[in-house]
């Protein structure tokens, strides 16, 4: 019997509810057997679990379990596994040996990472892939979306809200070296937030730290595409559908002749026409923009709001980095690279092509972009 989740305190506990669900989902005439090690003795693996068919056919899963698992640390786990799976079918070739992933959480993209390299894995909330050649044996289920032991204090486990925002751009569009303060002077971010944030890019494996807690590296292009998991222009609150009834062209020079002091406050092009900077892609269809009031710059452009025939798409720029490190095209305001990338990104239709096109131009020029 599997322990109450609350329960689920030791590696060996863990081990036994991941072992449970995996059995539920067997059919019942499969045995299974469990023993765990702890990483003692020979073999020097936590677990070791028998798979056996009713025809006498076996399968060995080499296991390493952990209470708390994140992106970061896979490599070494991963490599470590191997080595000892690989060692142990050089001593018994006739033998079928895999390694096994256990914890009592996997997140999403552990998950992802795990499956991307044909790993098995399975967690205490009923998150499993096992794959097995022989015995032939596929076995997928979904669990916990969220960490149900994911306690108050902890950092999120996504990169909701404005400082997450303003964190993420920083680290984009500024190379590193440098520090956790610097970025929080750079994002303009608490220091809560930031060192919150920073710390769920790194166990994402998405920035790399120094021994003394310097950020050395940033893989930019992964971490923007994890961004746009969690938030979308289109999804922004307050979004607001418009008709330019003389066309995009008429609104653009509109807005490049909006004086400093206008009632409708600050604007920033994004999505298609802003992409023109940089890759143009296609002629524009929609025009998405960021502003500070948004009712108020669409009077000024002369916008009417309709339910069909949208070209206009006007966001509230309050929770947003839409205004950091803004440019002009052509006379208008425009947001940086890295903000239309996700943008693009999290649009309808053709825009995740055209923000894939961007990111592939951004990483063949990053020295036009990048600070």
């Amino acid at each position: 019997m599997a322990p109450e989740p609350s329960a689920l305190v030791s590696e060996e506990q863990i081990l036994l509810a991941a072992v449970a669900r995996l059995t539920s989902r067997l059919p019942p005439d499969w045995k299974v057997e469990a023993r765990y090690a702890g990483g003692r003795g020979q073999l020097r693996v936590d677990a070791v679990i028998t798979l056996t068919t009713p025809e006498g056919q076996t399968a060995t899963l080499y296991a390493e379990v952990k209470r708390n698992l994140v992106t970061r640390d896979l490599n070494s786990i991963f490599e470590q596994l191997e080595r000892i799976t690989d060692a142990a079918r050089e001593e018994k070739p006739t033998d079928v040996i895999a390694p096994l992933i256990v914890a009592r959480y996997l997140a999403a993209p552990v998950q992802a990472w795990l499956a991307e390299r044909e790993v098995s894995y399975a967690d205490a909330t009923g998150n499993m892939r096992i794959v097995l050649r022989r015995p032939a044996l596929f076995v997928r289920d979904v669990g916990a979306l969220k960490d149900p032991w994911r306690g108050p204090g902890r950092p999120k486990g996504n990169l909701t809200g404005q400082s997450a925002a303003r964190v993420v751009r920083a680290l984009v569009d500024v190379r590193p070296p440098y520090s956790v303060p610097a970025v929080m002077k750079l994002a303009n971010t608490p220091s809560g937030n930031t060192y919150r944030a920073i710390s769920f890019i790194e166990e994402q494996d998405l920035l790399t730290r120094g021994d003394d807690g310097t950020i050395t590296d940033v893989r930019w292009r992964a971490l923007l595409e994890r961004w746009s998991k969690d938030y979308g222009f289109t999804k922004l609150p307050g979004v607001t559908a418009y008709l330019a009834p003389r066309g995009l062209t008429d609104l653009m020079e509109r807005l490049a002749d909006l004086p400093e002091d206008s009632p409708a406050g600050r604007y920033a092009v994004t999505g298609s026409l802003a992409a023109l900077k940089w890759e143009p892609y296609a002629p524009a269809k929609t025009a998405m923009i960021y502003a500070d009031r948004p009712d108020q710059l669409a009077a000024y452009g002369d916008l009417r709001r309709v339910d069909a025939g949208v070209n206009v798409i006007i966001a509230s720029a309050t929770d947003t980095a839409a205004f950091d490190r803004t440019q002009l095209l052509q006379g208008n305001v425009i947001v940086s690279p890295s903000q239309v990338a996700v943008d693009l990104l999290t649009s309808p239709g053709r825009g995740p092509e055209e923000g894939r096109a961007l990111l592939d131009w951004m990483e063949r020029n990053e020295s036009d972009w990048r600070q």
